[in-house]
């Protein structure tokens, strides 16, 4: 058996080129306000792609860059401003935060209107209400339940085992399976018999951050396997001696699955298209329901 590659890449584009057509025809660009604390190389380069993400569908961005000693109270201001500006659709403070600044207190601060990352509080009550319509979803769980609707996997009935339970992707990704009707199960550390757990999985998603954790043998044949993990490991063969490889062990993996996303290329690209998608639906919904 061959797995069936989920190009998260081409899907994204797919997804940008829809969304660059809405915001084509909307009056005013919605906006997207990032706020970056600190200096950060990675952090720093998230959120330039950010805003080029932003450029290439005809958005406009706004890009606060604050020192690494801002105190809370000014970082509680700046959220404040962005609050009010009618320019802005949605906001997206940078995690993490330095040490000193409580990130909860932070994100609970920023309109849940325009809490594009939806991870403010009530979003995700919202996210996790039976009978509720959730504002957002958090954008990489949205991107993996994106993918398995464009692949056309069926979710309703199935079992799906999550593998990691962070508040960015594992439990908010599990709120989103149990919405389409997938049977879910929460694998983790804690977890007996973590390979007999996940074999039982339709669907499996792993995002725990441990390279290539995942074997052949964890998998049941046919099974469709989503690899959330981003993980740098070392590669002498490699030009710049190291390379990228995801929480799924992919060659083994490849072999005994029915459909598995790559690592690069996979989930990835996905999370900023979902950011945009939550900024366009802020701004839609803005119109709707004016504030």
């Amino acid at each position: 058996m061959t797995a069936t590659i989920l190009d998260g890449k081409a899907i994204a584009a797919s997804l940008r080129a829809e969304i660059a057509t809405h915001v084509a025809a909307r009056a005013a660009a919605p906006g997207l306000a990032t706020v970056l604390v600190g200096d950060d190389p990675a952090s720093a380069v998230y959120v330039r792609n950010k805003h080029k993400a932003c450029a290439e569908v005809g958005m406009h961005s706004i890009g606060i860059q604050l020192p690494a000693a801002t105190s809370q109270a000014e970082l509680l201001g700046v959220v404040a401003e962005l609050n009010a500006r009618a320019d802005v659709h949605g906001i997206l403070v940078q995690l993490p935060l330095p040490a000193h600044i409580d990130a909860l207190a932070v994100i609970s601060a920023i309109d849940v209107h325009k809490d594009v990352d939806c991870l403010h509080p009530e979003n995700v009550g919202l996210l996790a209400q039976k009978g509720r319509e959730p504002r957002f979803a958090p954008c990489t769980p949205a991107g993996v339940m994106h993918i398995l609707q464009v692949a056309n996997i069926p979710l309703a009935g199935a079992n799906a085992v999550v593998l990691g339970r962070s508040n960015i992707v594992g439990m908010p990704l599990s709120l989103l399976l149990v919405r389409a009707d997938a049977t879910v199960t929460i694998a983790h550390s804690r977890t007996g018999d973590l390979p007999a757990v996940c074999r039982a999985a339709d669907v499996l998603v792993a995002a725990v951050g441990v390279p290539e954790m995942v074997r052949a043998d964890w998998v049941k044949p046919g099974a469709t396997v989503i690899d959330v993990g981003i993980n740098r490991i070392a590669d002498p063969a490699a030009k710049s001696g190291s390379r990228l490889v995801g929480d799924v062990a992919y060659a083994e993996v490849a072999g005994r699955a029915g459909a598995i996303t790559p690592v690069p290329g996979g989930v990835g690209p996905m999370t900023i298209a979902m950011l945009l998608s939550n900024t366009l639906r802020a701004a839609e919904a803005e119109i709707k329901e004016p504030r």
